[in-house]
């Protein structure tokens, strides 16, 4: 496939929705990728849509994207449910695939999304943002020199409460893939693993259940190390949505940990400091970046956000699911 002279990565957008807008927002700021496309199933919101960011391409179908030569990749923001649909006609298609996390609804498709993959000898990456932000780099690397000593707790927080005039939204359906879990829990899933590891021994949770999809969960996961994460996720209760990460020399505060933009550290010793770590526009400008760079470099996955880190944390989520009674159409 051709790519612009300018070498930038030709990108696709496949749906209209809030995440769309934020990632379109976003690759405006980014120098090796440039938003050429857009994708609905309605001409009138690919119109719309194209208006708003000035994209020169609009599409009303995601067939007649996929099998366009304008992109070299697409980012793909519709329901969890449709992520498979949707990448595997863009990979089937020899497009390059940045879908929007979870990457899907259970541990089988996503074995499916990366055997594609691999057939096409394109790459697929899960759009797992929080883990590229400067906020995460940093407190990877204070863990890592060793300020909070051996780590041996994270908790992590990410709640919100939806308008009652959102109660038709996707995230309540099971056929959608709803639910708090999938939804803003796998962040917390992901925090807890960046910082005590992928050998678990124990995993306990609690769901309250609405409409069949879990609108509060929280998750205990005990580590053969010792160490021992709580995670706390909510579409109808507010928390306050922040993590720490505890060591056996102090421990570390972060608002919204998942992009946390100032580190909190406080020492056994009595020493504290607060360390700025802002990041560009909405913080989805790293990720854009990395997926560009991977693409530029031909590689045929992210060494950051992985595929064995996205199935590790989609399995966790289906063992929850399990725990706490919450099945989707796609599990059967």
């Amino acid at each position: 496939m051709e790519k612009l002279m300018n070498n930038k990565i030709r990108f696709g957008i496949v749906g209209t929705g809030t995440i769309a807008h934020r990632f379109a927002q976003a690759i405006k700021n980014v120098s090796n990728a440039e938003l050429v496309a857009v994708a609905s199933r309605t001409k009138e919101n690919a119109e719309k849509f194209g208006d708003e960011f000035d994209i020169p391409v609009r599409f009303d179908s995601y067939e007649k994207m996929a099998q366009s030569d304008v992109i070299d990749a697409a980012y793909i923001a519709v329901p969890h449910s449709g992520h498979i649909g949707c990448s595997c006609l863009m990979m089937n298609n020899g497009k390059h695939v940045l879908c929007e996390k979870p990457m899907a609804v259970n541990t089988a498709e996503a074995e499916e999304m990366f055997r594609c993959a691999e057939e096409n000898k394109v790459l697929l990456m899960e759009a797992m943002w929080a883990r590229l932000v400067p906020g995460t780099l940093k407190m990877l690397e204070l863990v890592n020199q060793g300020v909070l000593g051996d780590i041996l707790g994270v908790e992590g927080k990410f709640c919100y409460t939806m308008d009652e005039d959102e109660m038709d939204h996707h995230v309540f359906k099971p056929e959608n893939g709803g639910g708090s879990l999938l939804d803003v829990g796998v962040y917390g899933l992901n925090f807890a693993e960046w910082y005590l590891g992928k050998d678990v021994e124990k995993i306990d949770a609690h769901s309250d259940i609405y409409n069949g999809v879990d609108s509060h969960t929280c998750a205990l996961l005990k580590f053969k190390n010792g160490g021992i994460a709580e995670i706390s996720s909510a579409i109808l209760l507010r928390k306050p949505n922040e993590g720490y990460v505890y060591g056996s020399k102090g421990y570390a505060h972060l608002r919204r940990f998942y992009a946390p933009q100032e580190i909190e550290i406080y020492l056994n010793n009595g020493e504290t400091q607060k360390i700025p770590t802002p990041y560009a526009g909405n913080g989805f400008e790293e990720q854009i970046t990395h997926f560009c760079e991977c693409v530029s470099q031909g590689l045929s996955e992210s060494p950051v956000v992985t595929r064995e880190q996205t199935l590790y944390i989609t399995r966790q989520m289906d063992e929850i699911r399990k725990m706490t009674g919450v099945v989707y159409p796609q599990d059967k």
